[in-house]
């Protein structure tokens, strides 16, 4: 069988797709349109002249023929995967389907955020991480995934707190948390990545528990970096029902996590001594859930949220 995922992998979640595949003896391929860079800087100032003058990303037209050009040298695929499919333009999604018998979307975002209805009559299957959308347009609900293995972090954490974001309006809530972080002396170590950082909070930028960077963590690093934690935190955007992949982090590094996210609690796996829903005041956030064990979940319900049980689903394997 012959599968190929396209996505904008800012965070590199999505390999880890193909090579689950691999492991199943799938002959599967990547196309990472985030992976796309200018020739040199000639064409990165051209890109800007055409952005400012003409309204034209350059760009973005080359990352979506680079699909096609990838696909006419890879051939036909017996199923292609588009993981957010609103960033790329409909003409190129025409083209992209004559690559396979069965097209598939994935949306790992609310249409509300990334609006998609223009492009949904062009695929054979939907699946959606938002259970309102899933619920209103009919598609298939299914979760991110647990792409690490099971493990138990042995060294004790260096704080009580810890959370990795991009930059965003997330930011205001997070100015709320570490400020009763600091009322209750516990501790939070914080990274924001983009290449907006500069545009610090006014009640952020003195603090010293915040780095913020243009150069994100590698994928790699992000397991060693929530070990640093008692608790991971995870902060939803606007718009979003569905769980954020720090969810199933946690769920692997057996890590307790607070969220603002009330949708956790419809989901099997949710624990109240594992997961803490914060009240939109935050007068539910105490030391208390700080100073309780993780409660292991039973192996059945571990199962469900892995990579391997995802991939099965996705493509009936």
């Amino acid at each position: 069988m012959r599968i190929c995922v396209i996505s904008f992998d800012f965070w590199n979640y999505d390999a880890h797709i193909v090579d689950e595949l691999r492991k199943k003896g799938v002959d599967a391929h990547h196309i990472n349109i985030g992976a796309y860079r200018h020739r040199n800087f000639p064409a990165r100032l051209k890109n800007t002249f055409s952005k400012i003058i003409l309204q034209r990303n350059l760009k973005n037209e080359m990352r979506q023929k680079m699909i096609l050009d990838q696909l006419a040298k890879l051939g036909k695929q017996d199923q292609i995967l588009v993981i957010n499919p609103e960033l790329i333009e409909r003409k190129y999604h025409e083209e992209i389907k004559k690559f396979t018998e069965k097209y598939i979307a994935y949306l790992y975002d609310s249409l509300a955020r990334c609006p998609a209805n223009h492009l949904l009559d062009l695929f054979d299957e939907i699946f959606s991480f938002d259970k309102n959308d899933a619920q209103r347009n009919h598609f298939k609900l299914i979760t991110n995934y647990n792409y690490l293995s099971e493990i138990k972090i042995q060294e004790k954490a260096k704080y009580d707190l810890v959370y990795l974001a991009s930059f965003d309006n997330r930011i205001f809530l997070l100015s709320k948390i570490i400020k009763k972080l600091q009322d209750l002396k516990l501790s939070c170590h914080v990274v924001i990545v983009g290449k907006k950082t500069w545009k610090k909070n006014l009640n952020l930028q003195i603090n010293p528990s915040i780095t913020y960077t243009r150069k994100r963590i590698k994928h790699s690093e992000i397991p060693g970096y929530y070990s640093k934690g008692k608790v991971l935190l995870d902060l939803t955007r606007e718009n979003q029902t569905g769980l954020s992949f720090r969810i199933f982090e946690a769920m692997a590094l057996k890590k307790k996590i607070i969220t603002n996210n009330p949708t956790v609690k419809d989901y099997d796996f949710y624990n109240a001594e594992n997961i803490l829903i914060i009240d939109e005041d935050l007068s539910n956030f105490s030391t208390a859930f700080f100073e309780t064990p993780y409660q292991d979940l039973p192996p059945d319900v571990y199962r469900k949220y892995t990579l391997e049980n995802w991939v099965q689903t996705v493509f009936n394997l």
